[in-house]
């Protein structure tokens, strides 16, 4: 007799993080996945269901009853909150009553995706607190606090950061003609900074990692990226790859928020709670926590950290102007973030 698949809950699962996570647990056909979501009827939602071993189960990741039936029969969950869109208040406590409610239904492994927060690792300097990275941070340091004993659930974390995808989204250049010539302009208040960046389906292949190889992953916090990206190396990797002239224009955190990227910029992070509440943050306070951190380096990938990916995904992307050649990016815009996809189908506030 064949051994009964296992059951993998994914919580998030139809955003950019958690949709190449489906996709690679679906082709090894190894496991039954479940996919928790809100919106059943969404383009990315509908897409996911068509892949083999797939089902979509309607409902709130944010709702005991929902969560308690979610949970039953599950042997291994992958937890990725959308906190940019809660708030880091719920976030904090949704991602650790997800754990314990995990455990309830003993769940025999919790993963939680996670980002690293340059708020606490640099000593707490306010210059860098960005909500969106440190309620993430704070459950992960506290699932880092739980035993694991004989029996008991195993529990990882998957940390990543930003996406490669998002130089067609957030991050899209523009095109602009000077002295008769079209040049393709990347602009961003980074300087001189090189943040970690990550290629999405490498992202998916290393939480595949994560549920395979159980013995080892179990109470390992695993930083991802594909390298730590320049601003000046994008510039010329695009050059390189598609024969078109490209430049790197660095702004300030005024000039940023004044191009209208976030609308309007003083309105707070999170749409779960009430925008009143005082512990959100608006856009400014977080992105310039966000931009901060790239600038300065707070998070650089260390030599170590890509020693150990090379290990485990022989076969990653390694750098900004492979991820070029491989994916075909020619500098055109897409959807990737699902806030942003959504904020497309929705009036602006």
């Amino acid at each position: 007799m064949s051994t009964p698949k296992q059951t993998v809950l994914i919580i998030g699962g139809t955003g950019a993080q958690g949709t190449p996570v489906v996709q690679e647990l679906s082709k090894t056909n190894a496991y039954t996945i479940h996919v928790l979501t809100r919106t059943p009827t969404s383009p990315s939602t509908v897409k996911l269901s068509s892949l083999p071993n797939v089902t979509i189960i309607p409902g709130s990741g944010y709702n005991e009853a929902t969560l308690h039936s979610a949970f039953k029969g599950i042997d291994i969950a992958f937890i990725n909150l959308n906190g940019f869109a809660i708030g880091e208040k719920a976030e904090l406590y949704w991602g650790i009553r997800l754990f314990e409610l995990a455990a309830e239904h003993r769940v025999k492994h919790f993963i939680w995706a996670s980002l690293p927060s340059s708020y606490k690792l640099s000593g707490y300097n306010p210059i860098f607190r960005t909500g969106h990275f440190d309620g993430k941070a704070k459950v992960a340091d506290w699932i880092s606090a739980q035993v694991i004993g004989d029996g008991g659930m195993r529990w990882s974390i998957l940390a990543s950061c930003m996406y490669l995808e998002t130089f067609s989204e957030m991050l899209a250049p523009s095109k602009e003609v000077l002295d008769g010539e079209e040049i393709t302009v990347f602009k961003a208040p980074v300087g001189g900074g090189q943040p970690p960046m990550i290629y999405l389906e490498d992202l998916g292949r290393y939480a595949r990692w994560i549920v395979e190889n159980p013995e080892r992953s179990a109470g390992l916090n695993l930083r991802i990226a594909t390298a730590n990206v320049g601003w000046e190396e994008v510039a010329r990797a695009f050059t390189e790859t598609t024969g078109r002239k490209a430049v790197f224009r660095d702004l300030s955190l005024d000039e940023y928020f004044a191009s209208g990227v976030f609308g309007n910029a003083d309105r707070k992070v999170g749409h779960s709670v009430g925008y009143e509440d005082e512990t959100l943050q608006t856009y400014r306070e977080n992105f310039s926590g966000f931009w901060n951190t790239w600038k300065e380096d707070a998070l650089k990938m260390s030599e170590e950290n890509f020693k150990l990916l090379d290990e485990i995904l022989p076969g990653r992307v390694r750098s900004v102007e492979e991820w070029m050649k491989l994916t075909g990016y020619n500098g055109e815009r897409g959807n990737v973030l699902k806030d942003y996809a959504d904020a497309g189908r929705k009036k602006p506030q």
